[in-house]
């Protein structure tokens, strides 16, 4: 889907520009490729720059409640410097690299919830106008994959995705946001933990995996958050069910200070709590996470999560 739009500072009759991605999920740290098409208008304008910027739904917790915004995470050039004729018609080819810690809008195919878009932005003789949004689609790593299949095959399911703001201390994030993929407990855990949080801060030498644990409150004792964090490299080769089976009881039996935990984000909902933390690494593809993957967004289908994509940002361009 294509929300395309006359240049709106320039009036009627300025020029309209369409963004065509390249069709397929864009894993985190990869290419994203396409064309820019311009159609000159009822004059020739300069056509100073040609801007992508990268933005997504974003989650707040403050104390007031939450709220939810757009915010950019990328913005490159990929054109400008041309005159535009009238009624010419220009494409402009681009690829930019998007940032490794892209969130991930889909499991094998099925979409998870995630809102992420494309804005094209023109500079034309000195007016500025955001004349095109396209939705995001973004896979998941290879590492990403095989430890949320480790986690299917253990019994582990997928409960919700959603975006943070907010930095998760001691880390070398470089988003604004980070992404929580929130799992229900397999059988063996289900008495000791409500849900765990899985967050992946990969960079290009590997990831770190956050994992934090709603641990349940006893006869005597109230609930309480765990934490840990483990680093795997690109290219490891581990046997990821017993792995993952050990992050787990790691996590669940450390009574809530976990290895490397005791840091505080800045932002998002864990307030004043030990928050995630560390460096990282990352692995090879797997082909099982659609066990966590499956039914997965309670029915959302991908044409719904495109439709979402643009209410909320033209609701957010409105405001």
């Amino acid at each position: 889907m294509v929300f395309k739009r006359f240049l709106g500072s320039l009036g009627v009759g300025g020029p309209t520009v369409d963004t065509v991605l390249t069709p397929g999920a864009v894993r985190p740290g990869g290419e994203l490729t396409g064309r820019v098409r311009i159609e000159g208008g009822g004059a020739a304008f300069d056509i100073e720059h040609i801007t992508l910027e990268l933005v997504a739904r974003v989650e707040a917790e403050h104390e007031e409640g939450e709220s939810e915004g757009v915010v950019p995470f990328g913005r490159f050039t990929v054109g400008g410097g041309f005159r535009l004729a009238e009624d010419e018609v220009r494409e402009v080819p681009f690829g930019v690299t998007l940032p490794w810690e892209t969130p991930v809008t889909e499991l094998y195919g099925q979409p998870l919830g995630i809102v992420l878009g494309v804005r094209t932005e023109l500079s034309v003789a000195g007016a500025r106008d955001k004349g095109d949004l396209d939705p995001l689609a973004v896979g998941a790593l290879p590492v990403q994959e095989e430890i949320l299949d480790a986690f299917g095959r253990l019994g582990f399911g997928f409960a919700s995705a959603d975006l943070e703001y907010g930095h998760i201390g001691g880390t070398g994030q470089q988003l604004p946001f980070y992404q929580e993929i929130e799992i229900t407990p397999s059988p063996e855990y289900a008495h000791r933990v409500n849900e765990i949080e899985v967050t992946f801060l990969a960079h290009p030498g590997g990831m770190e995996v956050v994992l934090e644990a709603d641990k349940r409150g006893g006869l005597l004792s109230g609930g309480h958050d765990a934490l840990t964090r483990f680093t795997v490299g690109h290219h490891d080769t581990r046997d990821w069910n017993s792995e993952v089976d050990g992050w787990v009881r790691r996590l669940v039996e450390q009574g809530g200070h976990g290895e490397h935990a005791g840091l505080h984000g800045h932002g998002g909902h864990h307030h004043g709590e030990p928050h995630r933390s560390g460096p990282g690494m990352g692995t090879v593809v797997a082909a099982g996470a659609a066990g966590l993957a499956v039914g997965v967004v309670g029915g959302m289908v991908a044409a719904e999560v495109v439709d979402e994509v643009g209410d909320f940002f033209e609701g957010d361009e409105e405001n």
